[in-house]
Parts: structure tokens; sequence; C-alpha cells
């Protein structure tokens, strides 16, 4: 009864909003009929048939399709399994009403109109909803004139991107700043500052309309395909991110090591220029895990040799042994790899014979010319193609190379007449990059099932995530035009689902040689998902090349990254389960704060840390926002800063602004100089106290960092902190969760409570008085705390 009540009021509140839209229907679309069926209900109208099914309470897919055409139900982007969701019908003489515990849609008959409102809260409805024209085909929505719109896939536009017509085409833009309409990776979604998002699950090229004329229209628009979309909403944004990773797949675990640092340059020339690089980090104890090869691998020269993707004996003599010893220490060998197979290449007769490449219309080989010389394409659709291609991977991977580099994978020169083996080069351009994850993906789960696939990636499209990919912002300015937008890009991508955006730290693009800016860079890498300093080779990009100050400088903020390993680790696990970008929007905490919708220069790693990163020269002070309900520590000094209002503060030269939430906890590793190295069994375990905070809490994830799916087979433990404060004491509550399969360890933790001014008059370990010591100057209380897997203990500070 309380539910159809329930029901009841969201309708209502529905046609309340929809009395005020004047433009609303399309009058050529007349209701004729409808019929409930076990996954959907189907909607007949004088041009087509809509279809609509819950994915389950929150999300709801509507398709429409036209007379003459058959439903396509083949998607790139979902993976959930229609639940079977509760969902109601209700007919009356103007409406159908379908509605979930969450979604309601509603379907006025005449004029005809579709709808979705959420809870009592209404999100949007279809304009003139599915319509052709002579070039494309439109879905058009209302939007109203308060909600701001992100999305669209990687853009340098600011956060708020209404009032845009964003073009659905995958294509690098080389050396860009400020400003960027056109990046790698274009996705036909938008997500609405209501905390709903319209995904419009198609492949081929077109154009996603943010209200581009002012008229509180949002519209899709494309060449062909399927007239479907979901509607995801959530009652919070941690909500909302795991509806949406529900529905297009979750990003698995990366390996530990991936969080470490990379040397990484265009290119290492040489098996000796290699060896000698990664013995340069040795020797200045820069720490390192990974070395990554471009395009000299396989060839002296940049052009003509693409495609041969083999060791060029020449400058690589013994690649075999040069990186069994690398992962003797602890580093590990990455390559490059392009889809592109030149005619002067290696393997051109050899793709040609086993037909692996694009076709004319004729069924030949399509060749054309890009900058690196005459080409085809590896189709990489094609299950001829794709088994080609990954047993040239599984070669290399059974040589020793510990994770792949794919490159130019917009397509980056991609023509309309090229034929895959499922469309036309405009029909897939967008889902070339995810295909091509895909590919190097399932061959690891087939051939190397315990181990954790890296794939850095250039493009990708919606859900490609659950492919462990790892994508990077592009050839960006090396300039500070180039840092500004940096965290727009990961903050925005990461809504989307794809978490691991991250940016060639220092700049790629030009021989800017800016000490400061690459310091600067390198700092906010430190909170960034990947630190990978990479770029043009005529200013060198990794640290031990730098002068004596900038290597310093570098070396710490890379020994800063290292101790945050246990904490970052754990982000990644969290990202893996529930959702949640590594880099958070502030709006994520203040929801109803519309100011926040246009801010990215300010942001959260994690629950615990507040970042502002450094983008100008010669700053001495910069504004951060603080978020409200909260009291913030300087992560360097424990200045304490109360929340609510933005503030002018000092900047070092030695890090950026970070601060840390009062009611957080920050596990910290001792240094090592590889992950290889790593121990979670001795732990810095930094607490923040506040009287203001009655509870607190946070975790630390371990696992052995290699092995897939080390979580959903249990080979894991997960230690849950807790605080409780009271007026004369806090608590401090350890408690592990041991999976069936992982093996008891035992941990010692140095607590180090922040904030206590004065000297506590005893302190318990699980019941015990325990020895402590206290920093009066620091205000800084340390314990001893040891725990083994599956047990739990607890702190008792009287203060």
């Amino acid at each position: 009864m309380r539910k159809n009540f329930f029901i009841k009021i969201q309708v209502l509140c529905l046609l309340v909003f929809l009395s005020g839209i004047v433009t609303a229907q399309n009058i050529q679309r007349i209701y004729k009929s409808h019929e409930l069926k076990s996954e959907h209900l189907l909607v007949k109208t004088n041009d087509g048939q809509y279809q609509v099914k819950f994915y389950d309470e929150n999300i709801v897919e509507t398709s429409f399709i036209p007379n003459g055409e058959s439903f396509n139900p083949e998607s790139h982007a979902v993976v959930l399994k229609s639940e079977d969701v509760k969902a109601k019908l209700t007919d009356s003489k103007s409406e159908l009403v379908y509605a979930s515990s969450g979604m309601t849609v509603l379907l006025s008959k005449s004029p005809f109109q579709i709808s979705y409102i959420y809870k009592g809260k209404q999100l949007i409805s279809e304009k003139r909803g599915y319509f052709a024209s002579k070039d494309n085909e439109s879905i058009e929505f209302n939007l109203d004139n308060t909600e701001s719109l992100m999305g669209g896939g990687a853009r340098v536009l600011g956060m708020n991107r209404r009032g845009y017509r964003l073009q659905l085409y995958n294509r690098a833009h080389y050396g860009y700043g400020t400003r960027s309409e056109l990046m790698n990776y274009t996705m036909p979604l938008v997500i609405s500052s209501k905390r709903y998002a319209v995904h419009f699950d198609n492949a081929p090229i077109g154009f996603l309309d943010l209200d581009s004329e002012k008229n509180n229209t949002l519209a899709y628009e494309t060449i062909s395909g399927r007239k479907t979309y979901q509607v995801i909403a959530g009652d919070t944004w941690p909500e909302f991110m795991k509806e949406f990773t529900d529905l297009t797949g979750k990003q698995p675990l990366l390996p530990r090591w991936a969080l470490g640092n990379f040397s990484s340059r265009f290119g290492y020339h040489s098996e000796e220029e290699t060896r000698a690089t990664v013995e340069l980090f040795k020797k200045d104890s820069i720490p390192l895990d990974a070395i990554i090869l471009d395009l000299f691998w396989f060839g002296k020269d940049m052009k003509g040799n693409m495609g041969t993707l083999e060791f060029l004996r020449d400058s690589f003599p013994n690649p075999k042994q040069m990186m069994a010893d690398f992962n003797q220490q602890g580093v590990k060998t990455i390559l490059i790899t392009e889809p592109f197979v030149l005619t002067t290449s290696k393997r051109w007769d050899e793709a040609v014979e086993n037909k692996v490449l694009g076709t004319d219309s004729l069924g030949n080989p399509f060749k054309y010319d890009f900058y690196f010389g005459n080409t085809g394409l590896v189709d990489v659709f094609k299950p001829e193609a794709m088994d080609w291609f990954w047993n040239i991977y599984k070669e290399q991977i059974n040589n020793g190379v510990g994770g792949w580099w794919g490159d130019l994978g917009e397509p980056e020169v991609h023509p309309s007449d090229l034929k895959h083996i499922n469309g036309s080069a405009d029909e897939v351009h967008n889902i070339y990059g995810h295909q091509w994850a895909k590919l190097v993906f399932e061959g690891y789960k087939k051939d190397f099932p315990n181990q954790r696939p890296f794939i850095l990636m250039r493009a990708g499209a919606v859900g490609s995530q659950r492919y462990g990919m790892i994508p990077w912002s592009g050839d960006v300015s090396r300039s500070w035009d180039g840092l500004k937008p940096q965290t727009e890009i990961s903050l925005q991508m990461g809504l989307q689902g794809i978490a691991y955006m991250h940016s060639d730290l220092g700049g790629f693009a030009g021989a800017n040689l800016d000490d400061e800016l690459y310091t600067r860079w390198l700092q906010y890498g430190v909170f960034q998902p990947i630190f990978r300093p990479h770029a043009q080779e005529d200013v060198p990009s990794e640290p031990v090349f730098r002068e004596a100050k900038t290597k310093a400088l570098a070396k710490k903020a890379i020994e800063l990254r290292y101790r945050m390993l246990p904490y970052n680790y754990s982000l990644a696990h969290e990202n893996s389960v529930l959702g949640m970008p590594l880099m958070r929007p502030l709006f994520f905490e203040e929801q109803d704060n519309a100011k926040l919708f246009d801010l990215s220069d300010t942001y959260m790693w994690g629950d615990a840390f507040l970042v502002s990163p450094i983008t100008d020269a010669k700053v001495t002070e910069s504004e951060v926002y603080f978020p409200a309900n909260n009291t913030w520590f300087d992560f360097y000094t424990d200045e304490m800063i109360e929340g609510g209002s933005a503030k002018k503060v000092e900047v070092a030269e030695d890090h950026i602004p970070v601060y840390v939430r009062a009611g957080s906890f920050v596990p910290l590793a001792k240094l090592v100089q590889s992950t290889v190295d790593y121990s979670g069994k001795h732990i810095d375990l930094h607490y923040y106290h506040s009287n203001a905070v009655d509870t607190g809490k946070g975790y630390l994830f371990d696992d052995d960092g290699s092995t897939p799916e080390a979580f959903e087979k249990g080979n894991y433990e997960l230690i849950n902190f807790t605080s409780h404060t009271s007026k004369k004491n806090l608590q401090i509550g350890f408690e592990s969760e041991k999976g069936e399969r992982f093996v008891a360890v035992d941990r010692e933790f140095e607590l180090i409570i922040h904030n206590i001014a004065k000297q506590p008059k005893k302190v318990k370990l699980a019941g015990k008085k325990t020895d402590f010591s206290w920093n009066a100057e620091k205000k800084l209380l340390s314990v001893k705390v040891k725990i083994t897997s599956g047990d739990k203990t607890s702190v008792n500070v009287k203060l």
C-alpha cells in the first residue's frame, strides 16, 4: 500500500513538471497500444515501437525501433544483466506509468511523451524523442534551466559543459593547453548535477548537443545504429557511481607495481641506453617500478617500421636477458604497440596473408598514407585478426614483457571508406580502442590467468574500464597551460567510470625546459592515478637527468608516492568494488552546492585528502576551497582549518597544498626502491583527531598485489579502522577481515594520532595499559599495535 502511494506521489510531481513544458511533445508520434512482457514494456506508436526495461530499480533502458527495423540487442558498453525488478505498470486513459521503487517512466498517450522521475524528483523527458533527418538520426530531450552538464568524454571546456555541441569522434589533439573541444576519448554520455546520467548506447560517430542553442535541449545525433539509451540515477554521488559502473563494468584491481614510478620518454633507442637509465635510478636511490619502450624497440627510425613488432637486434641485442635483469631489480618492461602495419614493415606480407587488415569495398587490404608511412589497419573486431595480434603479445609476454602500451588507437587516421568485419570505419571508430583493450585483456585471462595485465591506452569508450584500461590525457603541451586542465580531464573521466585517467607528468609536447613546471607537475602526480613522467626526448622527462635541485624535489615527490602505497592500493580496491573514482570533485562533498560544479582546481584524493595543485609559476600563495562541515589538517604542518569557505594558503617549494580530513586514517608504508620489496607488515597509521568528529573510519586492503580477482577468490585481508570520540576518551578500533584463502600474517602498526594537545593520562591496548610516546611540540601520540589477520583489537586514549 505504501509503495503504491509513493509511486502516485512520484507521478503527481512529474505531471506538475510536465505542465510547465510548452514544446515538449512530438505531435507526429501517436500512441497505438502497449504490451507488458516478462522483461520489458512494449509500446507501439504509429512510426515504431518503444521497448522499456529496468536493469535494477535505479536504471532504466529505453529503445525506439522504427517501423521496418528490428531491435539490435548488442551493446559494447553494458554488462549488467537485467534483474527481476518489481516494476508495476499502471494504465489509465491518458498515460502509462511503469515504475520501480526508484525510477518511474511515465508515458503520456496524447500528445505522446516519455518522462523520467526518480523518487519524486523530476529528471528528464523526451522532447521530440527519436527523429530522423537526411543525414542523421537524433534523440532529443528537455532539460531544466538549472542543471549543470558533464560528460562527453575527455575535453577541456570547464567542468560544466552545458552550451556545447560536442563531436563524438575520437581524435588526438597534439600540444593542447587550456582548451580542447575534441580529444582521444569521446563518449555519448551526459551526467547532470541532479545526479543522473543519460547514456546513449550506440557506437557510430555523431554529436552530443548539451543545449548549444540555449533552449533547454539535450540531443544525441548519430549516423546510424541503435536508438537505445539508459537513464541512471542515485541519491548520492557514490550511489550514482556504483550504479553506473554496475551497468558498464568495474575496473579490475591493477597490479600493485602500477601505482609506482615509471621511467618513460619518446624514446629509448637502445638496450644500452635503457639499461643505463635504470641504473641511474638505482644509483640515485629513486624508486622505480617500470620502464616504457617507445617505438624504437622495433626500428631505428620513427617512420617505416610500424607493425614490425619485434625487437631490433642491432639496437637491442638481448632483450630477453635485459627484461630478466630488470625483473630481478623489480622493474617491469612495457612495450608500445600500434594497430598499424606499414607496407614497408616486416609483417606486411604476413598481415595480408592472414587477412587481418581492414579492407576496401572489394575485400582487398585498405592502404593509405599517414605520418609514419603507407599503412593498413588491423581489424581488431575480426576473430582471425584478434588471434594474430594476440599471438604477438603472447610471444613477448613469454619473453618477459610486463605490460603494454596501445598508442594511436583512436585510430589516429581512420578513413571513412575503410571496412571492418562489423561495419564501416565511422560505425566502429569510437569503439576501436575499447575492442583493442578487450583483445589484450581477454588474451591475458586465457593464457596468463595468474597475471594482472597493465594496458595503457590512448583511446576507449564507455565501459573500457572493465578491460583494465589505463588511459592518459594525450600529447599535452609541456607548459603551464598544459598542466592547468589536467584535473578537469581526470575528474570528468572518473565520473564516466574511467578512473585511471592521468597525464604525462611534466608535459609531453615541446622542448620547454622549465624546472619549476616539471616539479609542480610531479608533485601533483603523487595524487593522480598513475605516476608516469613522459615527454619528447629533447628535454628529459626522467628525474635522474635533471639538475640537482629539481632531481631532489622530484625524488621527494616520488618517495611520498611510494610511502602512500597502502592508501593508494586501498583506493584502487575501493574503485574495483564500488566504482568510486580515485580523484573526486568537491561536489561529492557538498552535493547541493551549485558553485562547486564549476570547480576542478581542487579535488579529493580518495576520502581523506584534499588536493590543490599549483598550476602557475612563482606562486607564493593560493586560494583553496575547504568543504563545509569538516575540519582539515595541513598534511605537512598539521595546521588546522575549518571548512565551509575558500582561504588563501601559503605555498611551499617542496610540495603543493594538501590537507587531510579530520577523522581520517592514512596508512603509510616504509620506503622501498620498488614495490617488489613492499610489505604491509609494518605500517605507519596516521589518525587525524578532532573533538568535533564523533566517529571516523578508514581501511587497509592487502593481497599479493598480482593475482587477478584475489578479492573475489578470498585471497585478501581487509583491516577496518574506526574512531569514537567522547569528551574524555578516544577509542581506535582495528578489525581484520581475512579472506578464506588468505594466509594469516602478523602486522605491526605505528599508530600516530595527530592533534593530541595534552599528554594522555593513560593509553590502553586491548584493555591493558600500554606504553606510548607523546610529542608535545607536534601534538603527536604514538602507540605500537600488533594484530594478526582475522583478529580485532582497540586502543583507548584517556584524554
